[in-house]
């Protein structure tokens, strides 16, 4: 599979990283740490909003069940 990059008009960024990119509309970031905190939010609303995309899925596989509300987020960027 190839990666995902965005890349943006920024001086000295070069792109990021996406973990996955849906149907080129759902944005997906995958991480598994203890609680998932304001910066990992932030991190899907940058790519959100560098790629013109609404939607992004913030999923947390560090948990017992993915069932759990803390385990998966939905984040919708209101800029597009």
């Amino acid at each position: 599979m190839e990666a995902n990059e965005i890349t943006c008009q920024v001086p000295g960024v070069l792109g990021f990283r996406l973990d996955l990119l849906v149907e080129q509309q759902v944005i997906v970031e995958i991480k598994s740490v203890e609680v998932l905190n304001e910066v990992h939010f932030k991190q899907v609303m940058t790519y959100l909003r560098l790629s013109n995309k609404q939607l992004g899925l913030l999923i947390n596989f560090n948990v017992k069940s993915l069932e759990d509300k803390i385990s998966l987020k939905r984040i919708i960027n209101t800029f597009t």
